[in-house]
């Protein structure tokens, strides 16, 4: 039995030996999947604390044998390797599976492979930023249509345990990561919102990077892409298949074949029966909540899949309205004497914070952070018009202080060397000193946060707390 029969949800996995590589969420769904199946599954991982403990004795209750402190080691007899997201490509594990011609693929690829005659179709996104808002939007979008939808990849149930459910249609949102450990994904219709440098520590290079981004694009139906972003636009262009329809958003007025913005509207001239004579308006601008230039564009691309499945016009705006957003994204979270303080701990590297920056005139700055080795000349450069000040911390502020000296030399900085649980206090105080009545003091960090936080969400959950105890804050919960 070849590798392409033995890893088909029509081959037979009874007895065959499979090692997944991490137990993580996808890990622990992948090898309850195969168990179910009657592979023989050894799940290996690199860490041996309580919590690993914890999800090997429920794994192995389940006959699934379980190797903690050994994530370098390939067992023997392997034929098959399930890998989590975050392994790299060089690590010892992957690399002995390559070297013995095991075939090693990733839990999206396993859960193509495993679906059954019928299943849901697929509407993938990826991108640098705003994956998680365009799936929840495009849920909730479908599901305003009438569709029993699921958003899975990242967020909620894993993909791999999703496909075997009954579904109408699945918002699949996809990493990098992911991407780089998948082949054969043919979504029905698929985005790339944005494309810029991250991750290049995993990947190695921004080649690569865009290379596992672009497969998102190689079996698709149809090929959304951002208009107003080169490095989207140059990816449906080259490595979309000939066949695929290709589908522009746009921040500006349409052209046929796209969607955009017309005045107050959100408009598609592509999902229409005369794209060149005829428009559908989908919603307003004031359904897009958060509001913000980078959100529009969120929406336009979640509205460009919807439409692409045969969700009408008026479920755009239905969904818009019903989403949700994330916290820690662009998040009010009050107006302290004439200030607007907002909370985007998720803006993690310059793309983002970026975004976040260009949605705000008069801004004090709070960043800081890992820049995990990303450039931040460019954006200073960009946003140094818009600031009244930035208050600096964590691990790499040394050279947001130096782009700020070379390209906002005028902008009054104050650095913020400490790392205890008050930190976040006195970088908030130091903000508020700074602000004045209509200001927005803006966390967009453009660093990850594990020099200081577990994570980004604890770093927000402390500008929030922060904030709502300076002088004259609302009481918490009042906060808008």
């Amino acid at each position: 039995m070849d590798a392409q029969e033995l890893s088909s949800h029509r081959g037979e996995w009874a007895g065959r030996a499979v090692c997944v590589a991490g137990l993580g969420v996808s890990g622990r769904a992948a090898a309850r999947v195969l168990a179910e199946r009657g592979a023989r599954v050894t799940v290996v991982e690199g860490r041996d604390g309580a919590e690993q403990r914890a999800h090997a004795a429920d794994l192995e209750a389940r006959g699934i044998s379980v190797r903690l402190g050994a994530g370098d080691t390939l067992p023997d007899g392997t034929e098959l390797v399930v890998i989590s997201p975050g392994w790299r490509p060089d690590a010892p594990l992957p690399r002995a599976a390559a070297a013995a011609g095991i075939e090693v693929y990733g839990e999206v690829e396993l859960a193509w492979r495993l679906r059954p005659e019928g299943a849901a179709p697929w509407l993938a996104i990826t991108g640098t930023d705003g994956k998680t808002t365009v799936v929840r939007m495009l849920a909730r979008m479908l599901e305003a249509a009438g569709y029993d939808a699921l958003a899975v990849g990242n967020v909620g149930t894993p993909i791999v345990e999703a496909v075997l459910e009954k579904h109408d249609v699945l918002a699949v949102e996809l990493s990098s990561y992911q991407l780089h450990w998948s082949s054969s994904p043919a979504p029905l219709a698929a985005a790339v919102l944005n494309l810029a440098p991250d991750h290049l520590d995993w990947h190695g290079s921004m080649e690569e990077y865009a290379a596992a981004k672009a497969k998102i694009f190689q079996r698709c139906g149809t090929a959304v892409y951002n208009a107003d972003d080169p490095g989207s636009a140059e990816l449906a262009a080259d490595s979309a298949a000939g066949d695929a329809r290709r589908v522009g958003f746009t921040l500006d007025v349409p052209r046929p074949g796209s969607l955009g913005v017309v005045e107050e509207l959100l408009v598609d001239r592509a999902f229409t029966g005369d794209p060149e004579r005829e428009a559908a308006e989908l919603a307003g601008l004031r359904d897009v909540r958060p509001f913000a230039p980078h959100n529009v564009a969120n929406a336009l691309a979640a509205a460009a899949l919807a439409r692409a499945y045969g969700a009408p016009p008026e479920a755009v705006r239905d969904g818009l309205r019903a989403f949700v957003p994330d916290p820690h994204r662009i998040q009010h979270v009050a107006d302290v004497g004439g200030v607007t303080y907002i909370n985007d701990s998720k803006a993690t590297q310059p793309h983002a914070a970026a975004a976040s920056l260009a949605a705000y005139e008069s801004i004090v700055w709070i960043a800081g952070g890992l820049l995990k080795g990303l450039e931040v000349d460019d954006l200073v450069r960009s946003c140094a018009a818009r600031l009244r000040g930035a208050v600096l911390m964590g691990r790499d502020r040394a050279r947001i202080a130096e782009a700020l000296a070379r390209h906002a030399p005028d902008v009054p900085v104050v650095d913020v060397a400490d790392t205890d649980t008050g930190a976040m206090d006195r970088v908030v105080n130091e903000a508020a000193a700074l602000a004045r009545p209509g200001d927005t003091v803006l966390l967009a960090p453009v660093g990850a946060s594990f020099d200081m936080f577990a994570n980004y969400p604890a770093r927000g959950d402390a500008f929030i707390a922060s904030v709502r105890r300076l002088p004259g804050a609302r009481p918490e919960g009042e906060a808008g």
